[in-house]
C-alpha cells in the first residue's frame, strides 16, 4: 500500500497542477501524517511574521487552535488589530501579542530581535512568513532591494539574533512553488542588472530562502534546533490575487484556502513526529529542492550567497 501511496503522491506533485492545488491535500489526506496532538503547544510561544493577513493569519490560527501563545508580527499596527480581532473570532482561547516590525529593515529587526531576548525565557518556534512582491525595483531603508531585503537579509539577521532563545526550537521558511523556476543566482542577489521582475525577484529570493535553510540547518544544529523550508501550494491569499490577479483569475477555482496552505506550516511547528533538519516540505512531505536534477546550484555558489547574507547582515 505505502509503494502505491508514494507513487500516487509523486506523481500529484510532478504535475504541478493537481499536487500544489486544493486537489493535492484532499487526496493527501489519506496517507499523510497524523495530525498533531490537542493541545501540544501549550504554554509555548511562537513568533509569525507577515502575520496580517494571508497564509500568516491561517498559521497563527492553526497555531493558536493548537494551544500556542502567538506573537503576529506585521510592518502596520492598524492591520495587525484587525487580524487579532479575526484570529479571536476564529480561536476565541487564543493568546497573541501584536509586533510591529517591517523584515526588510535590519535596524527594526535588530531592535525587535533585542525586545524578544529581554521579554522571552525562550522560543519555541520562528516562522518565517513575510513577503513581497513589488512592481518595479525598490529598496529598504539600508538600500537593499527589497525582495532580497524581506525573504533573505530580515529573516536571516532574526533567526541568528534570537539563536540562544530558538535552541532546542523550530524555525520554518514559507517559500514558494515559484522558487523552481529558478536557479540560485551565481552574484547580483540585488538584482541590479537586466529589466527587473517583480515576480522574478520573488522567486529567486525563496530559492535562496531554501539554500539558507539548510545552511541555517547546518549551523544551529548543535543547539537542537530544527530548521526547514516548505512551500504551501496555490493558496487564495492576498498575496496571490493582489500580486498576480491573471493567475488567480484562471486558477480561482482550484486555488486552496489560506487554511490548506498553512497546514504543513502548522504541521511541522507543532509535530512530535521526528522530521530531521534542513528538509524542504509539502503538504506534510518531504520534496526534492529540484524539480528535475537540472541547474542544480553549486557549493560555491552556496558559499557565495551565505557570505554575501552574513556580510550584508553582520550574522552570525
Amino acid at each position: 500500500m505505502a509503494a502505491v501511496t508514494d507513487g500516487l503522491d509523486w506523481l500529484l506533485d510532478k504535475s504541478v497542477v493537481l499536487g500544489y492545488s486544493k486537489v493535492g491535500p484532499a487526496l493527501r489526506r489519506a496517507w499523510w501524517p497524523a495530525d498533531p496532538r490537542p493541545g501540544v503547544l501549550a504554554g509555548r510561544t511562537v513568533v509569525v511574521t507577515g502575520a496580517s493577513g494571508g497564509l500568516g493569519l491561517a498559521t497563527a490560527a492553526g497555531l493558536s487552535g493548537l494551544g500556542a501563545h502567538v506573537r503576529l508580527v506585521g510592518r502596520d499596527a492598524d492591520r495587525l488589530e484587525a487580524a487579532r480581532r479575526r484570529l479571536v473570532a476564529e480561536v476565541p482561547s487564543a493568546e497573541t501579542d501584536l509586533d510591529v516590525c517591517d523584515l526588510s529593515d535590519l535596524d527594526a529587526v535588530e531592535a525587535y530581535a533585542a525586545r524578544l531576548r529581554d521579554e522571552l525565557p525562550a522560543l519555541h518556534a520562528l516562522v518565517h512568513n513575510a513577503g513581497v512582491l513589488p512592481p518595479e525595483r525598490r529598496v529598504s531603508p539600508q538600500g537593499h532591494e527589497l525582495t532580497y531585503a524581506t525573504h533573505v537579509l530580515g529573516p536571516h539577521a532574526l533567526t541568528f539574533a534570537l539563536g540562544d532563545l530558538l535552541a532546542g526550537g523550530r524555525v520554518v521558511v514559507v517559500s514558494s512553488g515559484g522558487m523552481y523556476a529558478q536557479p540560485l543566482p551565481e552574484d547580483d542577489y540585488e538584482y541590479t542588472r537586466g529589466t527587473y521582475s517583480g515576480t522574478t525577484a520573488y522567486a529567486r529570493t525563496k530559492r535562496m530562502q531554501v539554500v539558507l535553510a539548510e545552511r541555517w540547518a547546518r549551523e544551529l544544529d548543535g543547539q537542537g534546533t530544527a530548521v526547514h523550508s516548505m512551500h504551501p501550494g496555490w493558496a487564495d491569499t492576498p498575496g496571490v490575487t493582489d500580486s498576480l490577479p491573471g493567475f488567480a483569475k484562471v486558477a480561482g477555482p482550484i486555488l486552496r484556502d489560506a487554511r490548506g496552505g498553512a497546514d504543513t506550516v502548522v504541521w511541522l511547528v507543532a509535530t512530535e513526529e521526528p522530521t530531521g533538519t534542513g528538509r524542504f516540505w509539502h503538504d506534510r512531505r518531504a520534496r526534492s529542492t529540484h524539480y528535475a536534477p537540472v541547474r542544480v546550484e553549486s557549493e560555491a555558489a552556496r558559499e557565495r550567497l551565505w557570505r554575501a547574507v552574513t556580510e550584508a547582515t553582520g550574522r552570525p
